[in-house]
């Protein structure tokens, strides 16, 4: 079995609530594979509950939320609540999508780690991962 360290990063990628556009998602999900991240990849209208418990049930080391609703406030706020119930905070929450300039400053507060917004390139975001997000034991 690996180490830790020698074993590849393992991150879901989610699509919280209603938002139907998943192009950008499957890009980032995409681009994290190549990279050589194992990506776990939710699908459309997961709701935080079901995004925190497969990313625990995973073993993830990160959750990256792709959120163009305009409910990013609450659904990053939810998914970072559930994670601390269950006991799974040192999961690295990050994430992209529609976020106005002026809701990034609370929701990193909120402890989410990064967030990404359109014209962020793959690399930048892959290079982010590959830095940001430690991997947990295997």
């Amino acid at each position: 079995m690996p180490s830790p360290s020698s074993a590849p990063l393992r991150v879901v990628i989610a699509k919280p609530g209603l938002d139907g556009h998943d192009r950008g998602a499957k890009v980032i999900a995409r681009a994290l594979r190549d990279a050589g991240v194992e990506v776990v990849y939710t699908g459309l209208h997961q709701t935080p509950r079901q995004i925190v418990d497969t990313a625990v049930q995973e073993d993830a080391d990160g959750i990256g939320l792709s959120v163009l609703s305009g409910a990013h406030m609450t659904l990053f706020a939810d998914v970072l609540r559930l994670l601390r119930e269950k006991e799974a905070a040192d999961i690295t929450v990050f994430g992209g999508g529609i976020i106005p300039v002026a809701d990034i400053p609370p929701l990193l507060d909120l402890g989410v780690a990064a967030l990404f917004t359109p014209g962020t390139t793959t690399r930048e975001i892959t290079d982010w991962v590959h830095t940001h997000v430690v991997r947990g034991t295997p």
